[in-house]
């Protein structure tokens, strides 16, 4: 029987081998490039989801104003924009997040910024081993246009202990698939808890407060405000026409952009209920101690943790619809809230009558 003994193989021109062979015991570690399921550490990367809304004009407060899982923050800039979730087909996506400038501001004072984030909780995170000898390196890979050549800063922040790691990447005015490899850390363990852990926030516009220190690209340090901004970095209000788009957004294990991890609209609608869920529902109301209420509404997941809510009938907090006769009854407030549901009721309304309304929970890290 002839055999082939070697310590790996190695493609030519490659700086790291497709399959390693462990000389004890004959197994072998490949580097594989497919479809393997559930690597893809972000939620929504292909911009599938909006609950809230496919449209929010003039912003400038930060809030998760469309697009679940993707907060878009800004601060003290006279700068506004519009964020949308737009059709845009190409490379197998069919969905964007759209930022427009609606507001230039070149002025920019020291204190300002913009930028979208998704945050990571840190039970989600223990596959990389940060923070001990065997930790991992992560590969951030996305697609991104804009109405013109930018350049902009992409930091990963590691929330427990205070650290980060950035780097600048480009943007045409074609899709281009942008692939970023980040440095092992073998320092600060991510919890193991349901608290942000990991922030991936895409830079757009800082004043000099995040842009004058020293930029270490691909290095990992200890958080200097001063220091997360390339100084060249583009400002995204520095223009009316100034856009940016971007979907396919995947973080991964090791250093390899592999393609994009492809997820039912339906199983991701369900990871993102996780964080925020906005649904209608029916009930048939029950009377205890003078007041009227329904029983708990259960959340369709367990929600990251007890979650703020509030219920809506025809833009009125608070209110609710008789089936019956089709009237708004207004003056419910919810109460007992659990990661699981929550109970509501007020002084108004009548017991055994089905009402509907709409509920608003949010759990978001």
């Amino acid at each position: 029987m002839s055999e082939i003994k070697v310590n790996s193989i190695k493609g030519v021109g490659a700086t790291a081998a497709a399959i390693t062979v462990n000389n004890t015991d004959g197994t072998c570690t490949a580097n594989i490039t497919n479809n393997l399921s559930n690597r893809n550490l972000i939620i929504n990367g292909a911009m599938q989801v909006a609950q809230r809304g496919t449209s929010v004009t003039n912003i400038s407060t930060e809030a998760y104003h469309t697009l679940d899982r993707f907060n878009l923050f800004t601060e003290n800039s006279a700068g506004r924009l519009t964020m949308s979730q737009v059709a845009d087909v190409h490379d197998g996506f069919a969905k964007a997040l759209k930022l427009e400038c609606t507001t230039a501001d070149t002025s920019i004072a020291s204190n300002e910024t913009l930028g979208i984030q998704q945050k990571i909780e840190g039970q989600n995170l223990q596959s990389i081993q940060k923070g001990s000898s065997d930790a991992k390196q992560l590969n951030l890979s996305f697609y991104v246009k804009g109405n013109a050549n930018a350049t902009y800063t992409c930091e990963l922040r590691d929330i427990d202990n205070n650290r980060i790691n950035t780097q600048t990447f480009n943007v045409t005015s074609s899709w281009t698939k942008v692939s970023l490899t980040f440095a092992a850390d073998t320092t600060g363990t991510f919890d193991d808890d349901n608290a942000n852990s990991l922030q991936i926030t895409w830079w757009l516009h800082a004043g000099s407060d995040y842009t004058s220190g020293t930029f270490a690209t691909n290095t990992w340090a200890t958080r200097v405000n001063a220091n997360r901004v390339n100084s060249s970095s583009t400002s995204f209000f520095d223009s009316t026409s100034r856009t940016f788009f971007m979907t396919g957004v995947q973080l991964e294990v090791g250093s390899v952009a592999t393609d994009f991890e492809h997820r039912c609209y339906q199983e991701e609608l369900y990871r993102c209920y996780r964080y925020y869920v906005q649904r209608g529902f029916e009930v048939l109301m029950g009377s205890k101690s003078g007041a009227v209420g329904f029983p708990r509404i259960n959340y369709p997941v367990v929600m990251r943790a007890a979650a703020s809510t509030y219920i809506q009938y025809d833009g009125t907090n608070g209110a609710v619809r008789n089936q019956n006769d089709g009237a708004k009854v207004t003056g419910f407030s919810t109460y007992n809230h659990y990661d699981y549901g929550f109970a509501s009721r007020g002084s108004n309304g009548s017991a055994n009558i089905i009402y509907s309304s709409t509920y608003y929970a949010d759990a978001e890290l």
